[in-house]
């Protein structure tokens, strides 16, 4: 019986819906800037495609928690909000990170996209998560190819811009964008699951600490990003 009233006097408000879009948008945007640096510092290989599966599969957690594919689009652009702190601090043009955050968006928009189809055979089958990440990985690829072609595309971009370009462009980037987020989406939306009615389940047992540590988590990823941008990442 308690267990039961507790999850219905968790149900989410407005207000959590923001907390946790910003949280996990900031998460997300850290590590875009963060582990995005440092792992082309250290020449990683795949940088872009690790970034992508781990944001979808951040998206996959404020998905499990809400069933509202608008707030992946909310988690994206906070991710981008993030990464465009570069702009004001290195007095860049918006052009510089324009590509980087067009995949954010397209990240966000397919996922959306995706889960709103599949509707709420998500919630019961583990085949329509994998299907969610696989088609919104797909879409976000194709159209990265087409729409950033013509935004700001960066060298590696532009060396596919040749005939037959775009099928070796999906074989090489956007089928793995497929595959991770088939991996990535199920993976999030079990973590999500899982710790749903315990996170919101602290707004009434422990208000103080949910809000403390929310904004810590905030506060941690927009100043660390911040100095990661200014260290030259």
């Amino acid at each position: 019986m308690n267990t039961v009233g507790h999850k219905q006097n968790a149900a989410p408000t407005v207000r959590d819906i923001v907390i946790v879009l910003i949280v996990l948008g900031s998460v997300w945007g850290f590590l875009e800037v963060g582990l995005g640096g440092a792992m082309k510092a250290g020449n990683i290989p795949y940088k872009g495609d690790i970034l992508t599966g781990l944001g979808i599969g951040l998206m996959a957690i404020g998905f499990a928690f809400f069933r509202k594919p608008m707030v992946l689009i909310g988690i994206a652009a906070v991710a981008v909000m993030v990464r465009q702190m570069a702009v004001p601090m290195l007095h860049l043009s918006f052009f510089c990170k324009a590509n980087s955050s067009l995949a954010v968006m397209l990240g966000g928009g397919a996922l959306a996209g995706s889960v709103a189809v599949a509707g709420r055979r998500i919630g019961t089958s583990k085949a329509s998560r994998v299907a969610a990440g696989l088609s919104a990985g797909l879409m976000a690829g194709i159209g990265f190819y087409f729409i950033g072609m013509r935004v700001a595309p960066c060298r590696y971009l532009m060396s596919f811009n040749r005939p037959g370009g775009f099928v070796a462009w999906m074989v090489a980037e956007g089928l793995i964008w497929a595959g991770l987020g088939a991996v990535f989406f199920p993976v999030g939306y079990l973590v999500g699951e899982r710790t749903r009615d315990r996170v919101l389940g602290w707004r009434l047992t422990s208000p103080g600490f949910y809000y403390a540590a929310s904004g810590a988590v905030i506060a941690f990823c927009w100043v660390a990003s911040a100095l990661a941008i200014a260290g030259g990442y």
